[in-house]
């Protein structure tokens, strides 16, 4: 009669009882799923991978989590997120931002900063550009915006001097002042460090400089002055930008508060010595 009971009655109840905890439990692990938001962030390339890595480390447990989209060009990356496809970009300095606002009407926003890039003079020929001599040629990059720093850095140097009303971006032809007569050759920036044996110096971007096997400053003959307190140095500063609809969305400043981590400086010294250089002041 008990056996009778407990298979009628009690085994199919206990079953019941345990299929509705599980699925409990299953749908509680489904809401925590679906809580959890996904921030996709615009970079280009992969470089930055291992940064935005601790940065997902430092948001876990904050229901965030940061999905990067690469794109080959940075001109893509703003435009997919003007197109609300992305939720953020962070690649470009404020020069470059500001160009793409002015030329393509964009309302961006920039939340956060992140490193400085050092741009500095490399030669294979000479120690100092106090060597330089008249009719030298020296390379920088052939795209606006690193053209444009380029140049500052050789004014910085007092090798020439540009039109104070040139901007952020300035160009050959605003040269006011050439003394030594320079013959100033824009090239691809990706293969600046390979033509330093037929020119007397070069400039270029970091990532090629480290590509060459050169420190990007211990091994310049002029480095310029990199802090991201120099205001001078403020249209280089790279930035995290959003739409400017989008500026105080509450998700977006965590994501930012997560990046400006002691931490994260810490994968700048250990992945990319002498690369990058903070343009934030760290939390802890």
């Amino acid at each position: 009669m008990q056996e009778k009971f407990w298979t009628k009655f009690l085994r199919p109840l206990i079953v019941i009882i345990l299929f509705v905890g599980v699925s409990g439990t299953l749908t509680g692990c489904s809401s925590d799923s679906s809580s959890t938001k996904t921030v996709k962030v615009g970079v280009v390339g992969t470089t930055d991978n291992p940064i935005w890595k601790q940065v997902n480390k430092n948001l876990k447990g904050q229901g965030i989590k940061i999905k990067l989209v690469s794109f080959s060009d940075g001109i893509l990356a703003n435009q997919a997120l003007n197109n609300k496809e992305l939720d953020m970009v962070a690649f470009q300095h404020y020069a470059f931002l500001h160009q793409e606002e002015k030329e393509k009407n964009y309302k961006f926003s920039v939340i956060g900063q992140t490193y400085l890039t050092p741009m500095n003079i490399f030669s294979d020929k000479i120690k100092s550009v106090k060597d330089i001599k008249n009719g030298d040629t020296i390379s920088i990059p052939n795209n606006v915006t690193n053209a444009g720093r380029a140049l500052t850095v050789l004014q910085q140097a007092g090798l020439i001097k540009l039109d104070a009303n040139a901007g952020e971006m300035p160009a050959i032809k605003d040269i006011t002042e050439n003394k030594l007569n320079l013959k100033i050759v824009q090239q691809d920036p990706a293969k600046i460090m390979n033509l330093l044996p037929d020119v007397t110096a070069g400039i270029t971007n970091s990532n090629f400089v480290k590509a060459a096997g050169k420190d990007p400053i211990n091994d310049a003959i002029y480095k310029e002055s990199f802090s991201y307190s120099n205001k001078a140095n403020k249209p280089w500063l790279n930035v995290i930008a959003v739409r400017t609809s989008d500026k105080n969305n509450a998700t977006y400043k965590k994501v930012v508060k997560a990046y400006h981590r002691k931490n994260v400086i810490k994968v700048y010294n250990t992945k990319f010595k002498h690369m990058y250089t903070p343009a934030f002041k760290a939390e802890k």
